[in-house]
């Protein structure tokens, strides 16, 4: 069936409405980052940059390392912006753009995620490296669309949900486990908490007070089956959920760069999540 103009809205240049990029311009490997900056902080590692292009958060760089072709795209914060980038980026690899028809052949893309993250367990130390092995949402977006859980991610989420009273219905989503292990072998992993915002949802309290006081204890002392609730953070569970549904892979890798139960904070940002780049892109 024919996509209407409504619905997958093209530039009159060709490219997708929001990332302002082609077809030809993605890679089947892509990095996604929160941070605009951070798309530089990536591609200068290699050694050929062919396409840039900015609009408004979204930032995207390809190019090559060695024989390897890559995109670096930033996404801006929140798994609102998660839908949009996702949701374009299979368009511009799975529909033809000239018939607005989904293509015969499915075109697997593998995501990996380079973020910052708040971690939630005390024996886990600043500036370390995690892989969420799964994604927590406790935004709406997997409300809208038809997923459905593992059994094994449906014995996690009934334990979840049985010990937590959560504002808002959540969503769990695992990685994709073979990536995961080949990128983030050495890394830590847990279960990763997607917020919908920095402050309150994460339990932080500035001036306005946070409704939920005591949800640092209770999420850090989750454990079922050996999986602890690790890390917070905005954009996982969002990346997981739309890599599930339409049928790419994707791994999120985190900068521990603060700790919520001890109260410490990194003094190397920088150059712990430089390092972290470095890594990720010394094993892709």
């Amino acid at each position: 069936m024919r996509i209407p103009e409504s619905e997958l809205i093209i530039n009159p240049d060709g490219s997708v409405y929001h990332l302002n990029i082609r077809p030809e311009h993605i890679a089947d490997t892509i990095i996604t980052v929160g941070d605009p900056d951070r798309v530089a902080a990536v591609s200068k590692y290699f050694d050929e940059i062919e396409f840039k292009t900015g609009k408004r958060e979204f930032h995207t760089h390809t190019g090559r390392i060695g024989n390897k072709r890559l995109t670096v795209i930033s996404t801006g914060i929140g798994t609102d912006n998660i839908d949009i980038v996702f949701n374009e980026l299979d368009a511009l690899a799975n529909i033809d753009f000239e018939t607005r028809l989904v293509k015969e052949k499915h075109r697997q893309l593998t995501f990996i995620r380079i973020g910052t993250s708040g971690c939630l367990q005390k024996g886990i130390a600043v500036d370390s490296f995690l892989v969420s092995s799964m994604g927590l949402g406790t935004d709406g977006l997997a409300h809208f669309y038809p997923y459905q859980m593992s059994e094994y991610t449906q014995r996690i989420y009934t334990k979840l949900i049985s010990d937590f009273d959560f504002p808002l219905k959540p969503y769990l989503v695992e990685a994709d486990y073979d990536l995961m292990n080949e990128i983030g072998h050495d890394f830590y992993k847990g279960m990763t908490v997607t917020c919908t915002g920095f402050y309150g949802p994460q339990g932080r309290s500035l001036r306005l007070k946070s409704k939920i006081t005591d949800l640092l204890p209770q999420l850090s002392n989750f454990s079922y089956n050996h999986i602890d609730i690790t890390n917070f953070e905005m954009e996982t569970a969002g990346i997981y959920l739309m890599a599930n549904l339409l049928g790419h892979r994707a791994i999120s890798c985190n900068a521990l760069l603060a700790n919520r139960i001890t109260g410490e904070f990194s003094k190397n940002t920088q150059q712990t999540t430089e390092k972290l780049i470095k890594t990720i892109l010394e094993r892709i």
